[in-house]
């Protein structure tokens, strides 16, 4: 991703699903005008999914994600059948492919079933009509056979793509596209003050995704954003001539900041903004208030939705198991995941605590919170955790309380 692109996460999902040899990376190909998937005779020739953002009208930034076809045979088949099922988790919308050659079959049906059942948008696409086209009566035909809407593509010729796209930018509700962080909460000419820590784990000469995204949408509201470290922040406060609408910091820095924050100036944190914006902000606060029923040899899982290289002062491997530690005064067993993969043997575990989630779209962070509330163990994030284990979390979670009330 480059630093004028919309971040992965913030794109919408656009799942491609059918049979091998659909054509369904051809169909990708055709939306995007290039060759952006690999094509062959070849059954099977998509293996693991292909996740490829890309800016497409009049859709605008999406990830198309090309899965192997869910009619794979033996094993190692049926190993790519189950990473295409995950990719579920994170679509936000669903095109099942068709080949208009060999028609509908079991395996379709099943797909659109499994997709409707985690209700998400389907569109079916008819494709290689170029070869074999479709009487207007069998496709409403299909159509009300399946319980969805069928388009006629070609990909080979382009003919319906653009119709596809545009039927696709109309399946998403606004809110799911219109994602927002902070930007409800401020006025024009509001001042934000974001804490942001400049520690061994910061990335070199750029802000983490959270700060530039908040940071993005204070500008996009017309307030102005003032970044400050820790340190500097006192001195900030008192020459401001007014109090600003809002301190926003990041977890790690909270004690301090609540400390140097005036208690009539709004305090939370990026973690916090993302449990609201990306996950269920109620749900996590729960989780956290759970901390109070964990017992000597419980079992924790600590989730990261990406990977990277961890410091000695990590905050997810290192301060937060240490904090829990010191807050409860129990032994417990911390299990640590990370990676796009989630955890399926969730009931073993009493409290699940997870990142805030920037890399990873709101469609992946629902589903996980899903699971965890459908296993019946609590799930709170890093940002929400830390202000609780602080002593903090009713004042960090007040500018959204008639959200939670």
């Amino acid at each position: 991703m480059g630093l004028n692109d919309t971040p992965r996460a913030a794109r919408v999902h656009i799942g491609i699903f059918g049979r091998r040899n659909a054509g369904k990376s051809s169909v990708i190909n055709a939306m995007t005008g290039q060759q952006t998937a690999l094509v062959s005779s070849v059954k099977g020739t998509t293996t693991d999914p292909v996740y490829k953002a890309m800016e497409i009208l009049p859709l605008g930034p999406v990830v198309l994600i090309d899965t192997a076809g869910i009619d794979d045979e033996g094993s190692l088949g049926q190993m790519r059948v189950q990473k295409t099922m995950e990719v579920m988790t994170k679509t936000d919308i669903a095109l099942v492919v068709i080949d208009s050659t060999t028609g509908i079959s079991e395996t379709e049906t099943d797909i659109i079933v499994k997709l409707k059942d985690k209700k998400i948008p389907v569109l079916g696409v008819i494709n290689k009509t170029d070869i074999k086209p479709l009487k207007q009566e069998e496709l409403k035909e299909l159509e009300e056979k399946l319980g969805i809407r069928i388009l006629p593509i070609s990909a080979e010729t382009g003919k319906g793509v653009w119709e596809l796209k545009e039927a696709i930018s109309k399946m998403l509700p606004d809110e799911e596209v219109k994602l927002s962080l902070i930007g409800d909460k401020v006025s024009e000419g509001d001042i934000i003050v974001l804490v942001v820590p400049i520690d061994n784990a910061a990335p070199k000469g750029r802000l983490i995704l959270p700060q530039q995204q908040v940071i993005r949408d204070i500008l996009d509201n017309n307030a102005a954003a003032i970044a400050v470290k820790e340190h500097q922040l006192k001195d900030v406060l008192k020459n401001l001539v007014n109090p600003p609408k809002m301190v926003i910091t990041d977890s790690q820095a909270f004690e301090k900041v609540a400390a140097e924050t005036p208690e009539n100036i709004p305090l939370t944190s990026f973690s916090i903004i993302f449990a609201r914006n990306k996950g269920d902000l109620a749900e996590m606060v729960k989780g956290a208030r759970a901390v109070e029923n964990l017992q000597d040899g419980d079992k924790v899982l600590i989730a990261e939705a990406c990977t990277h290289h961890r410091q000695s002062d990590d905050i997810g491997s290192v301060k937060i198991p240490n904090w829990l530690k010191k807050h409860t005064g129990k032994q417990l067993q911390i299990d640590f995941a990370s990676g796009s993969g989630f955890p399926q043997d969730l009931d073993k575990y009493s409290l699940v605590i997870h990142c805030g989630a920037c890399m990873i779209n709101k469609k992946a962070m629902k589903y996980r919170i899903e699971q965890a509330v459908k296993a019946g163990v609590p799930i709170v994030n890093y940002g929400v955790l830390i202000a609780y284990l602080h002593g903090i979390l009713d004042r960090a979670i007040k500018p959204f309380e008639q959200e939670l009330a």
